[in-house]
């Protein structure tokens, strides 16, 4: 479900201050559900996916978008194979 236009986009606090102040290149967050604005572009975040921290550098066509969008939670591993069984 998306958000309301009136209640405008969610950032996190403490990740706008840090935007807005410069004071790092590198933000380490847990938050996935914030959006991501334009004053971001440039900037490297880690978002956590629950095991690591992902590094992502945010471009133009990010905005709009959420943070967790780019951090994935689940890896997929292949489905099993069926082995064939040689004919005697």
């Amino acid at each position: 479900m998306s958000r309301s236009l009136k209640k405008g986009v969610f950032i996190h606090k403490s990740i706008f201050l840090k935007i807005k102040n410069n004071k790092l290149n590198n933000i380490k967050t847990w938050s996935r559900s914030s959006t991501i604005i334009p004053d971001m572009v440039g900037v490297n975040i880690n978002v956590y996916n629950g095991k690591i921290f992902k590094k992502i550098f945010i471009i133009e066509e990010m905005i709009g978008h959420k943070l967790g969008e780019f951090s994935i939670t689940r890896k997929f591993k292949s489905h099993s194979k069926k082995i064939k069984q040689k004919k005697k």
